[in-house]
């Protein structure tokens, strides 16, 4: 199978999502990114014969999707997460 190729926007997609999903391709393919003028190209080869390309592409494209989705949960909950650790040792020093 020949490598598959997707890229993407630098200014739209984080390169921290994109590492993420690729990370998660460990064992089933590996993932090289490469910065090229304002894209992120990466070139995917599988580490399994019976993972075709079109296959491999959906998987990775469900996977850097997933990563962008926790990325903006957690920007979204960032305070929230503040605020329940502080309460939660504010309560544990008054209980000293």
């Amino acid at each position: 199978m020949s490598d598959v190729i997707i890229d993407f926007d630098s200014g739209t997609q984080s390169l921290g999502s994109l590492q993420e999903a690729a990370y998660r391709l460990i064992g089933r393919a590996t993932c090289q990114i490469d910065d090229l003028d304002g894209r992120y190209v990466c070139r995917l080869a599988s580490c399994q014969p019976q993972l075709d390309g079109d296959e491999l592409r959906t998987h990775f494209l469900n996977l850097v999707t997933d990563e962008n989705l926790r990325e903006k949960v957690r920007r979204e909950t960032d305070r929230l997460r503040d605020v329940i650790v502080a309460l939660a040792f504010g309560s544990l020093a008054e209980g000293t």
